[in-house]
């Protein structure tokens, strides 16, 4: 099995969300169609603009928990890094 860490975004360098799921694609959607009641249904961060395979939840988990503790400016470059036109990678991830 294999787990994800992920980042969504409001918009290109708006409000960001970290997460981690073992189901990418229902996450997302949940995520996205507002199924889940909390900060991204709030601040409408839908975005999907990262996201990481790990082969276990451990570490997943470990780097989700970096992840949040990162300066903003370096999870901008991080998103930057594989994306940087802030392109919503829902659609690959969908095929």
């Amino acid at each position: 099995m294999s787990y994800y860490v992920y980042i969504l975004a409001s918009q290109r360098n708006g409000t960001m969300y970290i997460g981690v799921t073992n189901d990418l694609v229902r996450r997302i959607y949940e995520h996205r169609s507002g199924a889940v009641a909390g900060f991204t249904k709030r601040h409408d961060v839908k975005i999907l603009v990262f996201f990481e395979v790990h082969e276990s939840i451990e570490a997943a988990i470990q780097r989700e928990k970096s992840l949040k503790r990162w300066d903003r400016r370096w999870k901008l470059a991080l998103v930057e890094r594989d994306n940087p036109t802030w392109r919503d990678l829902w659609e690959d991830i969908c095929q």
